[in-house]
């Protein structure tokens, strides 16, 4: 039997299939009364589902990374889809194909990996060669740092969106330490690879995106500057050569500013020219990589217009319909990815 993807839910439709539940919360609606919200997710998205009428005991009936068969109906509200349910019960895992269940990047991880590669090589100074090494030669953290995601619900939110995400920008920061000579690029692209290091603690992975207990209390920033302290007092007992005090604190500052303002979790404004232009790349690709998704998750789809997208307070333009249909031909006749990413 053919099964239904979140991503082709239809309003007004009936569904009867298997998601994997997260982010489960019992809210009381305007009258007091209880009812369960549940986030329900397949290889190609997370639809949020209500089942009114609920009580503790339904609650307690399922834990957040359990697979649930759910009958219920499609319903757009505000612009987004959601599943009103009318029942649902378990499924023992070793009854789906956890596949079905993993969203992934859709760029070749090899391919990512090969070009995160290209740019690191042909680093000259020792200290930031050395630094490099210390981190790419941590399985642990390389594994992560390939396999989480960029975020639990913003940006790159899917199993390999952390790499995607991170040498995406280590391309845009090449180009632009190329074509701006007052910048340094070797600093440039350490600093970009680095920036987000510390969501490889700040979040799990197992098998739904969750914050840990550390990245709830510390967050990425910090914790990613703490990585970069063990990797230099690891570097300089390997070499038995100090660590330059000023790459050191550029790098530091480059972690910390790359947010880019106070309100949004920076705890210092970017003062480097480097840690300013990867702040501009960092806003670049995450708001770009978060547009796309909208335009990408519309339901209007017979408009040239998406619907109302409250985040950004305004509509968003897809293209007249014969513009998306030539754009829509040309990916179909790409070659496809050697290899998709990893599920691990």
């Amino acid at each position: 039997m053919t099964r239904k993807y979140i991503n082709e839910l239809q309003e007004q439709e009936n569904v009867n299939e298997v998601f994997r539940a997260s982010n489960k919360q019992l809210r009381p609606n305007r009258n007091g009364a209880l009812y369960l919200q549940v986030d329900l997710s397949d290889k190609t998205g997370t639809v949020t589902a209500r089942l009114w009428n609920a009580n503790e005991n339904i609650y307690h009936l399922f834990e957040n990374g359990d697979y649930l068969q759910v009958e219920g109906k499609a319903q757009v509200f505000q612009g987004a889809m959601q599943l009103i349910a009318k029942r649902f019960c378990r499924v023992k895992p070793e009854e789906v194909d956890e596949a079905e269940f993993i969203q992934t990047t859709g760029i070749c991880v090899e391919k990512l990996l090969e070009t995160m590669h290209s740019l690191l090589d042909p680093i000259q100074r020792p200290a930031l060669r050395g630094l490099v090494k210390c981190y790419l030669d941590d399985q642990e953290f390389m594994d992560r740092f390939t396999f989480y995601p960029a975020g639990v619900k913003h940006h790159h939110a899917y199993r390999g969106g952390l790499l995607e995400h991170v040498v995406k920008m280590m391309e845009l920061a090449k180009l632009i330490g190329d074509s701006y000579e007052y910048l340094d690029t070797e600093l440039l692209l350490l600093g970009t690879f680095l920036h987000d290091t510390g969501k490889t603690v700040e979040l799990v992975c197992d098998p739904e995106f969750a914050y840990t207990d550390i990245g709830q209390l510390l967050g990425h920033i910090p914790l990613g500057i703490s990585m970069l302290e063990t990797k230099i007092r690891q570097y300089e007992t390997e070499t038995g050569e100090k660590f330059p005090d000023a790459l050191a604190f550029q790098l530091k500052h480059m972690i910390a500013s790359h947010h880019g303002e106070y309100e949004y979790g920076s705890p210092k404004l970017p003062m480097t020219v480097e840690a300013q232009a990867l702040h501009c790349i960092d806003l670049l690709d995450s708001k770009l990589a978060a547009f796309h998704h909208l335009l990408e998750e519309d339901l209007n789809s017979s408009s040239p217009w998406t619907t109302f997208q409250a985040s950004l307070q305004r509509k968003l333009f897809k293209g007249l319909p014969e513009q998306r249909n030539e754009l829509k031909n040309e990916q179909q006749h790409e070659p496809q990815n050697e290899q998709a990413a990893d599920t691990k």
